[in-house]
C-alpha cells in the first residue's frame, strides 16, 4: 500500500469540512474522489499534502507517518500535488516553470532527461518553451502544470480538477495523458467533478458527500450503480 488516510478530520471554524474518512491508494493504481461542489474533495488532497491543519487523523506514505510532516518535506518523498487553478508562474517562461519543478534535484543529466519525457507527453509545451506561461491556453496551462509536477518525480500525483474549465478536446487529451503517465509507473489520486471521465480511467473509486464517504468500489461498478448514475453521471 502507498497511501493510506485513516480518520481524517479537517474542521473549518465551526464547519466540519471532513468527518473521519479513510481510504487508500495502493502502488500502481489511479484512485478518484469524486462529489459535487465543496463536499471535501479538495481539502482532502490539502489534507494530504499539509497545506491545511488535520484536526484529527493519520496519513502514512510509504509505510512512514506523514501526518504532521511539514508541505515543503512531504515534496522531498515525491508525494507531489498539481493544484487546482494551474497555479503556474505567469511571468516566467514555459521551460523555467518546468525547472521549478525540479528545484530540489542536483542530477542535471536526469532533470534533462525527464524534461524530454514531459515533451514526450505534452509536445506543445516543447513548441511553446521560450513562451511565457500567461500566454497559454486553459489546457496548455493545465499541460504545463503536469509536466511541472513531473519534474520532481512523483511516486504518487494528486491531481486536483484537471478537466476543469477545459474545452472538451483538451479534457480528452489530459485524460489520455494521465492513463499514459500511470503506465509509465506513477500512481495518481484524482479528484474530478467529470466524474464519468475519472470513473472510465479509475481502479476505484470514492464517493465523497458533506465531508463524508458514501459509497466505495471498483471503478465500473460506482459507473453502473443507478443511484451514482442519477448523482453524477448525468442520469
Amino acid at each position: 500500500m502507498l497511501l493510506k488516510v485513516e480518520n481524517l478530520t479537517v474542521n473549518y471554524g465551526a464547519i466540519r469540512a471532513l468527518k473521519n474518512i479513510s481510504f487508500e491508494v495502493d502502488k500502481g493504481e489511479i484512485i478518484t474522489l469524486i462529489g459535487s461542489n465543496g463536499a471535501g474533495k479538495t481539502t482532502t488532497l490539502h489534507s494530504i499534502s499539509n497545506i491545511i491543519k488535520k484536526a484529527e487523523g493519520k496519513i502514512t506514505f510509504n509505510g512512514q507517518d506523514i501526518t504532521n510532516l511539514a508541505a515543503d518535506k512531504i515534496v522531498t518523498h515525491h508525494l507531489i500535488q498539481v493544484p487546482e487553478g494551474r497555479r503556474i508562474f505567469q511571468n516566467l517562461s514555459v521551460k523555467e516553470n518546468l525547472e521549478l519543478g525540479a528545484f530540489l534535484r542536483k542530477d542535471k543529466k536526469g532533470i534533462q532527461s525527464d524534461m524530454e519525457r514531459v515533451f514526450e507527453y505534452f509536445p506543445r509545451m516543447k513548441e511553446r518553451i521560450k513562451q511565457n506561461a500567461g500566454t497559454l491556453s486553459g489546457g496548455e496551462l493545465q499541460m504545463l502544470a503536469m509536466g511541472r509536477a513531473l519534474m520532481a518525480q512523483p511516486e504518487l500525483l494528486l491531481l486536483d480538477e484537471p478537466s476543469m474549465g477545459l474545452a472538451p478536446i483538451f479534457v480528452d487529451e489530459i485524460f489520455n495523458i494521465i492513463q499514459k503517465i500511470n503506465n509509465d509507473g506513477t500512481t495518481i489520486l484524482l479528484v474530478e467533478q467529470n466524474a464519468f471521465k475519472a470513473l472510465s480511467i479509475a481502479n476505484r473509486g470514492y464517493i465523497l458527500e458533506t465531508g463524508e464517504i458514501t459509497k466505495s468500489g471498483p471503478a465500473q461498478d460506482l459507473i453502473s450503480d443507478p443511484a451514482i448514475k442519477q448523482a453524477y453521471l448525468g442520469g
